[in-house]
């Protein structure tokens, strides 16, 4: 099967997200994981053919991931 250049992205960025929770301390990295888990899984029903919106959140997971991946921050929970 084919990817998108958006899925791709969206993959991408996922990848990316798991490969941060690796730096982060053995207690709290199940909690990375599971937040980037569940922030990718809330959007799973989008229609792939709604660009501006996927484009919309694929900018707003990149701010986070930027975010998150600060070394200062230690753990994460909703």
């Amino acid at each position: 099967m084919r990817l998108s250049g958006l899925q791709k992205d969206v993959l991408s960025l996922y990848r990316q997200c798991l490969r941060e929770c690796r730096k982060k301390p053995e207690a709290t990295r199940k909690h990375f994981q599971t937040f980037a888990r569940d922030e990718f899984e809330k959007s799973i029903k989008l229609d792939k053919r709604d660009f501006s919106a996927i484009e919309f959140l694929l900018r707003k997971g990149r701010r986070q991931l930027e975010m998150y991946a600060s070394p200062g921050v230690k753990d994460i929970r909703k």
